[in-house]
């Protein structure tokens, strides 16, 4: 699973996730992507599932760009504890993603596949998303 080799604090607090995403808000790297239209944890289980099934879709013909880390530490409290004693050990580490974050890129697939691919990877994850497609301008001077 993905996770920070070494962070400042052990334990943070929750935050909000209000607003558009402050960067990956446009392709950079590949011709297609996945998209957020809603805000959502996304835990590095999912970003781990999400690979696996792009990877095996992408064979070995395509490219696949992840733009996601899971960098925030979520903390549970154990069943059956009584309130105070403190706030409760890591559990699992979680990737902010807010509303307009690409989150997955692919290259080097035609069309049909790409959006087949990337559709079965939007299965995996938490949040409403949508595939978004690269705008190749070009100069045409005859």
């Amino acid at each position: 699973m993905l996770m920070p080799k070494k962070i400042k604090y052990r334990k943070v607090q929750k935050g909000r996730m209000a607003g558009l995403s402050k960067g990956a808000r446009s392709l950079e790297f590949g011709e297609y992507g996945l998209q957020a239209v809603e805000p959502s944890w996304v835990t590095a289980q999912q970003i781990e599932a999400v690979r696996v099934t792009l990877s095996r879709k992408l064979k070995k013909i395509g490219r696949l760009y992840i733009r996601l880390f899971p960098d925030k530490p979520v903390t549970k409290k154990p069943a059956e504890t009584r309130m105070g004693k403190g706030k409760g050990n890591v559990e699992l580490w979680v990737s902010v993603v807010k509303r307009d974050r690409i989150m997955f890129e692919i290259a080097g697939l035609d069309e049909m596949s790409a959006k087949a691919a990337l559709k079965a990877a939007a299965y995996k994850l938490p949040m409403k998303t949508r595939i978004i497609k690269k705008d190749l301008v070009q100069n045409s001077e005859d």
